[in-house]
């Protein structure tokens, strides 16, 4: 999966003058997810507190958790590939270690998203980093 770092995402972001040309990126960063197939549709990998059906499925290799989402919401896919660039092929450690709340503020996402979608976009963190807390090795 072939995804722009943060540092992109936030320069890409300030470059654009307003938050229509803003969602607009958000929902087509979220068409190039790859996405998942229906049958892993299941409830076991639905993600609880999203207002949307978000789906997450992890694999660790090589000491890296791969990250594998899909949504029934274009632009919380969007949302997704927003996260999925911080914490997807990266060790636990550096997904503990990422400071989400200053990635977020740099993106001034919660001041434009409505509220049940912010707290979703927390539930999706907090499952993520459920996930690297259970495959740390530390």
């Amino acid at each position: 999966m072939n995804l722009p770092s943060t540092d992109e995402i936030i320069d890409d972001l300030e470059f654009l003058d307003d938050w229509e040309q803003r969602y607009q990126y958000i929902i087509d960063l979220g068409k190039a997810l790859p996405g998942l197939p229906e049958s892993q549709h299941k409830d076991e990998y639905l993600v609880r507190g999203c207002q949307s059906n978000v789906w997450l499925i992890s694999e660790e290799k090589d000491g890296k958790l791969l990250l594998h989402v899909d949504s029934d919401a274009v632009i919380v896919q969007g949302l997704l590939t927003l996260v999925m660039a911080a914490y997807h092929d990266k060790t636990p450690e550096q997904i503990l270690a990422f400071d989400i709340d200053n990635y977020f503020a740099q993106l001034d996402l919660e001041n434009h998203i409505t509220p049940t979608r912010g707290n979703g976009l927390r539930a999706i963190v907090g499952r993520i980093q459920q996930l690297a807390k259970h495959n740390s090795q530390a």
